[in-house]
């Protein structure tokens, strides 16, 4: 796909991966829509940054966990850029508990914002693609989908849906032209892992990673692009984890 002049929906478009990803999709020439719950600094530095190079961006305050409000971020990209070409689901947060920790309300939740929001903006999002015969749609899993981490039930299972739920809609959409594929990211350099102790990252820096390094959301950003622009890639997963769940020992 040529990005030059096609319209790209980011959700957690803000900050992080997703800010990463918008900011990288404009400098290929994409207009971009990020989603954000909150209009503050850090919203803002990311639009601004995909303004400079003379790019159109629109901020559209909605929390994707709400089916309305994630039809609604879709409907509002159509109608203030033209179209939605690309759409790449990077909402999430992380949801923490054993199975007799959690509450039935944050299992529900887990599963809200990281699957159920993905029908919602799948079905609001692919009819357009559907009239163009093209679109590009994007997941975001994690590696504690595909391996086993104590204390992280609902997360771990909600990513876990993730990939084969890119599976399913990659298949459906072939033959639209509609491709849709998945990354899941390791240990990444963003907010979402700031509650990591000093001893927890030394071990995954010294025992866990091989790289030995954490990644960046550029780096995971340069990866998600790749998969919106080439156009014979589809149904497919891509961890970016530096290794880490590669190893056996």
């Amino acid at each position: 796909m040529n990005l030059t002049d096609k319209v790209a929906l980011v959700t957690g478009g803000t900050r992080g991966i997703g800010a990463a990803t918008a900011i990288a999709l404009a400098r290929e020439g994409a207009h971009v829509a990020i989603n954000g719950r909150h209009d503050d600094p850090e919203a803002q530095a990311t639009r601004q940054a995909i303004l400079a190079p003379g790019h159109r961006c629109e901020l559209l305050l909605a929390d994707c966990a709400r089916p309305e409000e994630a039809t609604r971020c879709v409907h509002e990209t159509v109608e203030r850029l033209g179209s939605v070409d690309v759409l790449v689901h990077c909402a999430g947060g992380p949801v923490n508990g054993g199975l007799f920790d959690l509450s039935p309300e944050a299992w529900l939740s887990a599963f809200d914002v990281h699957v159920h929001a993905v029908f919602h903006l799948c079905r609001a999002a692919v009819p357009h693609m559907r009239a163009r015969r093209e679109g590009a749609i994007v997941l975001i899993s994690s590696v504690s989908g595909l391996r086993g981490i104590i204390t992280n039930v609902a997360y771990q299972v909600a990513k876990g849906a993730v990939p084969q739920f890119a599976r399913a809609l990659a298949r459906e959409f072939a033959p639209d032209n509609i491709r849709v594929n998945c990354v899941a990211p390791g240990v990444i350099r963003t907010a979402f892992h700031k509650h990591m102790s000093e001893a927890q990252r030394k071990l995954n820096l010294e025992q866990r990673i091989p790289l030995r390094r954490e990644g960046t959301p550029e780096q995971v950003a340069g990866l998600i692009v790749e998969l919106v622009k080439n156009d014979y890639l589809t149904g497919e997963m891509f961890t970016i984890d530096g290794g880490l769940t590669m190893r056996i020992a």
